[in-house]
């Protein structure tokens, strides 16, 4: 007899979203996590900045249909819409003139009639992509800053297939906080990383540090990257097409570096957000004091986020600083406070921002999505369809594969 209907591996949003599914079902459940806290890429913390910061997802997407909305504003957290427009563009260190703004964002909606009329066998989306600073700044937001790959990297009919996420909202309190607020009646073991999952019999046996769990089903919440690197044993193999979907499906990088500037405000209000274009795609984003606080957030993504991780904490924020100050001057130097860098690539049960397609490779979220056996089944933020690579579509997905299971159990 097994112990439970259902074991559910990782304690992210998609996790606790289907341990809640479960439950409301009348279906038993262990919920196990690897790490040693719940929330998976939904993380604040305030010890390194003095402030509730978010280390992994910050905006509540897409906040009509993401299903944390409703309970932030229950909760009394501190919302902002954020419309995400450029504020403030450079190229290197000159002031983008008023003309090349507007440019930008011509390219913008070239860039999108280009994505509704393509055609061609080219999958990349760097092949709609013409020559010019005005589109590389596009480009950026487009790719690196969005799917946290360069545009050479991203299927454009998996881009085509995202949602536009509007409206977004941040939070003072912490994205990362809210999931952990949602989470906290869910029981769930920590420390407790799976490293086997047999299905040859009847049911499935998941073997834990802790022991074995007995089950009728297993629902698989981890990063497919995760999976790719082998740190979960499949026995028997999973079938070609599951194995091969998961390196289909590799991680994109988006790396933040909040940086605190003391008193002053550079010219900047709360929320601006300011574009820094550079050669060879070393571009960097800023969202500018976020609820006046001190911290003007740096982000990049792609490539050159994956460089900024091995180069180091220390070489990141550095890079950060001399930005600032090609265009504010040196002496902020003396305005310069505490500091960080994420670095979700070295997270051994993470292994990277968020998964985005191959070229050629959109089918692989579908092949993922199917159900083993009715025994393995796979959720999260890349089988959240159209919410693809967010934490509200994660919880989406989780809570859907969970009332699958649940009908298909209840089938047997």
């Amino acid at each position: 007899m097994p112990d439970v209907d259902v074991v559910v591996v990782g304690a992210g949003a998609a996790g606790l979203g289907a341990a809640k599914a479960l439950r409301a079902a009348g279906k038993t459940f262990r919920l196990v996590e690897a790490m040693d806290r719940i929330g998976g890429r939904a993380w604040t913390r305030d010890a390194d900045l003095g402030v509730p910061f978010d280390i992994g997802c910050a905006w509540l997407h897409a906040a009509d249909r993401n299903p944390f909305y409703p309970e932030a504003r229950a909760a009394n957290w501190t919302l902002y819409h954020h419309d995400m427009n450029v504020d403030h563009l450079y190229y290197g260190k000159r002031k983008a003139s008023e003309a090349e703004q507007t440019g930008m964002k011509a390219a913008d909606a070239a860039l999108a009639a280009l994505l509704e009329s393509h055609t061609s066998h080219d999958d990349r989306l760097s092949s709609l992509l013409s020559r010019g600073h005005a589109v590389r700044a596009s480009a950026t937001f487009s790719g690196p800053m969005d799917f946290g790959k360069d545009d050479d990297e991203i299927s454009i009919a998996d881009f085509k297939a995202a949602a536009d996420l509007d409206p977004n909202y941040f939070t003072r309190e912490g994205f990362g906080a809210l999931v952990a607020h949602y989470g906290r009646d869910v029981p769930v073991e920590l420390s407790t990383p799976v490293r086997r999952i047999a299905w040859g019999g009847p049911g499935v046996a998941v073997e834990t540090d802790r022991g074995t769990i007995r089950a009728r089903a297993v629902l698989v919440t981890c990063a497919p990257a995760v999976l790719a690197f082998g740190e979960i044993a499949f026995t028997p193999d999973l079938p070609a097409a599951h194995d091969e979907a998961l390196f289909d499906l590799p991680m994109g990088m988006l790396t933040k570096i909040p940086i605190e500037i003391r008193e002053t405000r550079l010219g900047l209000a709360a929320f601006d957000d300011l574009l820094i274009e550079r050669h060879a795609r070393h571009d960097i984003y800023f969202l500018c004091f976020p609820f006046d606080t001190d911290l003007m957030v740096g982000f990049v993504g792609g490539d050159f986020a994956w460089e900024l991780s091995v180069a180091g904490e220390a070489a990141g924020i550095d890079f950060v600083s001399d930005r600032l100050c090609d265009i504010f001057g040196n002496d902020l130097r003396k305005n310069i406070g505490r500091a960080m860098m994420t670095n979700w690539g070295a997270e051994r049960y993470v292994r990277g921002a968020y998964a985005a397609a191959r070229p050629g490779k959109v089918k692989a979220r579908a092949i993922l999505a199917t159900p083993i056996a009715e025994r393995i089944y796979f959720a999260g933020e890349h089988l959240a369809g159209p919410l693809i690579q967010t934490c509200g579509g994660a919880r989406l997905s989780g809570e859907a594969v969970a009332r699958d299971i649940v009908a298909a159990l209840n089938r047997a």
